[in-house]
């Protein structure tokens, strides 16, 4: 929970941007596999996120923001600025014994600003590549490296499937966080790199957290009980675990926040926040309880639940917050947007980049540079999806995953089609009203914002999807079109209708 004194610079900071001649520190906060539906600004009412609310509530929500549909391509894009496809990403995640990984001649996010003057750290889940040291973090920028290479691991052994041990501290082994959880592990080594930090220079903290990714298979959902024992009203287990996996995510963000201003850096920084893909479903190989409801599909399709993630951006620095940008953003943009906001020469850098500058559009919520998103596309035997996103249009070829993938799923559901009214009460029972007011409204009240309001929380409603619309867009032979402003659940396949903008 944020304190009060914590809330009041915070509040204080907000109306004065403060100026420095240090460049922003920058704090990038990536979740693993958290679905639109699992954050309460979102309107979610099961798993109150409360630190997470605070500063989206207070920061810019980004309506319209576009992430790839898997972990390793999301994250590539982040480091590089380029889209997937232009960084041999854009098929799949790199696997633990795969002889390859990012490759060597991309100059990445923190080789940049380490141009700067700035000290750049990253904390959690590598994922780009581990078959050489020259692919590690500590080659390709990062001056520190606390967490894992691999895609997923156990939370408390840090053992990775039956590859062994993957837990790292700058390259050697590490061999004494055995039985603790990753997540409180995580977000430790960020308050330690912080309240060490030597403020002269500006910093760049790379937090790329395990959480709500599933564990090994003997434990797939974990969280203490400190997280769980609060969620009882949730009947399911695995939903539960799920959640108690969420509130320490949550309690992360707010723990980093608050070391960032007993630093006095939090008024010179700029915190993002992000998931790598949307969550995957029951039906999915990755076993998760996560919702991105009501959005279509999940990880790892081209539908906007596999894409289309929670994500806002926080600073004092902007001469404009506390609203929801609806500009498209894709997260190759975050390359040269930070490095616009840290002083860097933009006009300097390489001219095929994927990803354009979203500083300006940010600080005015003015018009964005990107009038269009590509999703992804795969030119395989068995799967030839793609999808392309122009203004308001939406159009797309769902094949492979994309065609297994296609519903609209609650938590822990394997069905196609869930509607709103068939919800089960017993796994979307809603978070109790005294303990949503325990846990949310204080902090929003102490921020000056009382209750929630609509001009910060983004809740989409579809209503009940209409009759036979499961087959609209499966197994036909031309593209499906759809208008994703009018219809971000994706219900009306218009491409009959409008063949000359299809």
């Amino acid at each position: 929970m944020l304190r009060c004194a914590f809330v009041l610079t915070l509040s204080f900071f907000l109306e004065c941007s403060g100026n420095s001649e240090i460049p922003p520190n920058i704090v990038f906060i990536l979740a693993d596999d958290l679905g639109w539906d699992d954050v309460s600004f979102h309107g979610s009412r099961q798993v109150p996120t409360p630190n997470i609310d605070a500063l989206a509530s207070d920061g810019i929500i980004l309506d319209n923001y576009y992430v790839h549909t898997l972990c390793s391509p999301s994250r590539g894009a982040l480091m590089t600025g380029k889209h997937p496809i232009q960084i041999g990403l854009q098929r799949g995640v790199i696997m633990p014994a795969q002889p390859s990984g990012l490759g060597l001649k991309e100059k990445l996010l923190p080789e940049y600003l380490n141009t700067l003057g700035y000290k750049s750290h990253m904390v959690g889940k590598w994922h780009l590549g581990m078959c050489a040291e020259e692919y590690t973090p500590m080659h390709r920028g990062f001056e520190s490296h606390f967490g894992f290479y691999q895609g997923c691991e156990s939370y408390t052994t840090h053992m990775c499937g039956n590859s062994g041990l993957d837990f790292w501290l700058n390259e050697e082994p590490d061999h004494s966080a055995g039985g603790q959880y990753s997540t409180s592990l995580f977000t430790a080594k960020a308050e330690q790199l912080l309240a060490e930090h030597d403020t002269a220079s500006p910093m760049f903290l790379y937090l790329a957290h395990q959480a709500v990714h599933v564990g090994n298979q003997d434990q797939k959902f974990y969280a203490p009980d400190k997280y769980t024992d609060k969620l009882s009203f949730i009947s399911d287990d695995r939903r539960r675990q799920m959640a108690g996996m969420l509130t320490a995510l949550d309690e992360s963000v707010g723990k980093v926040t608050k070391a960032l201003h007993a630093k006095g850096m939090l008024e010179n920084t700029i915190i993002v926040f992000s998931s790598d893909n949307g969550a995957p479903h029951i039906g999915n190989s990755d076993h998760t309880v996560g919702s991105n409801f009501p959005l279509r599909g999940g990880k790892p399709s081209i539908w906007e639940g596999g894409s289309r993630v929670p994500a806002f951006v926080w600073s004092p620095l902007f001469k404009k917050s506390g609203y929801i940008s609806k500009q498209l953003m894709h997260i190759s943009d975050w390359l040269p947007t930070l490095l616009q906001a840290a002083g860097y020469d933009t006009s300097a850098l390489p001219t095929n980049l994927y990803g354009v500058s979203q500083w300006q559009t940010l600080q005015e919520n003015g018009p964005s540079p990107r009038d269009s998103v590509l999703y992804n596309v795969i030119a395989g035997c068995k799967d030839k999806s793609w999808a392309l996103r122009v203004g308001d249009m939406k159009l797309l070829r769902a094949q492979g995953k994309s065609k297994k993938n296609a519903g609209w799923y609650q938590p822990f559901s394997s069905d196609i089609l869930s509607q709103p009214k068939s919800r089960d009460p017993a796994i979307i029972s809603v978070v109790p009203a005294e303990l949503l007011q325990s846990q949310v409204t204080p902090i929003l009240r102490e921020l000056g914002r009382g209750e929630k309001s609509s001009s910060t929380e983004h809740r989409i409603d579809c209503g009940a999807p209409p009759a036979g619309v499961v087959y609209n867009c499966i197994g036909m032979d031309k593209p499906c079109l759809f208008n994703i402003t009018a219809d971000p659940c994706e219900y009306h396949n218009l491409a009959n209708d409008m063949p000359e903008i299809a």
